[in-house]
């Protein structure tokens, strides 16, 4: 369970972006609930004290694979808000969601080291992995 002491004010001042990615547009079609699943993160962001304004959702990666950041463009606002110093926290279902590759992974997570951006994953069986 996420700790409320890793979350800081300063995070709280900054958005929470959810991110939700589906590898093919077949899966976009048929596993439906795996969708609904990524969408409802935006209300752990709020049950973790996110205003719903500052909760933003980037869902343009659907269909898209995560070998490669190179036609997500999602993922590329993703990154850049984490590398401006606008996101406090990203939520996703599992970190294959963000990538599947080791240099997208750890580009952004060296981005949110350095920019005290915390994430917070959600197994597969939806228990929360910690926060870091």
């Amino acid at each position: 369970m996420t700790s409320p002491t890793k979350i800081q004010p300063g995070h709280l001042a900054r958005q929470a972006v959810v991110y939700i990615r589906q590898s093919t547009p077949g899966q976009v079609k048929e596993h439906l609930e795996s969708q609904d699943l990524q969408y409802q993160l935006a209300q752990r962001a709020v049950s973790l004290g996110w205003p719903t304004e500052q909760v933003q959702i980037i869902d343009d990666d659907l269909g898209k694979s995560g070998i490669s950041s190179a036609e997500r463009t999602g993922f590329q606002t993703l990154v850049s808000a984490v590398g401006l110093a606008q996101v406090g926290i990203i939520l996703v279902t599992d970190v294959s969601r963000l990538a599947r590759n080791c240099a997208d992974w750890y580009r952004l997570l060296d981005l949110a080291s350095l920019c005290a951006t915390l994430d917070l994953r959600f197994r597969r069986n939806l228990r929360p992995a910690p926060v870091r």
